[in-house]
């Protein structure tokens, strides 16, 4: 079976004493789904990267966001199936938490929306 693996970022910001979480609007044609839908940034790892600099990279190429600070200690990875190609793909997708204090998002082409939402 084949396998894939990713990193990504669960973002946020505060402001007063609220928190916001960033979530991106993925078409459907983006990421092999039958429909739009939701998601942290995240991307492939590519040759020779650590996956921290990974996802810096990925937060940076999907949001526009350079003022990130990785908050240690949470790393988080999550395991799914889905389907290609008629093919069954493993995929394990490792999740960073990282903090930004900027609100304005320069989504990429990759994207067809974005939102700053409340837990």
């Amino acid at each position: 079976m084949p396998l894939e693996r990713s990193v990504g970022a669960v973002i946020f910001r505060r402001e007063g004493n609220k928190i916001y979480y960033l979530l991106l609007h993925y078409p459907s044609i983006t990421h092999r789904a039958k429909r739009n839908y939701w998601d942290f940034p995240k991307g492939h790892i590519e040759g020779g990267e650590k996956p921290e600099a990974a996802a810096k990279r990925e937060i940076e190429e999907e949001t526009g966001l350079k003022d990130i600070k990785f908050i240690e200690g949470f790393k988080e990875t999550i395991k799914y199936f889905f389907r290609f190609k008629d093919k069954n793909i493993l995929k394990f997708a490792t999740f960073y938490l990282v903090e930004t204090k900027t609100k304005d998002i320069k989504i990429s082409y990759e994207h067809i929306g974005f939102k700053w939402l409340l837990y």
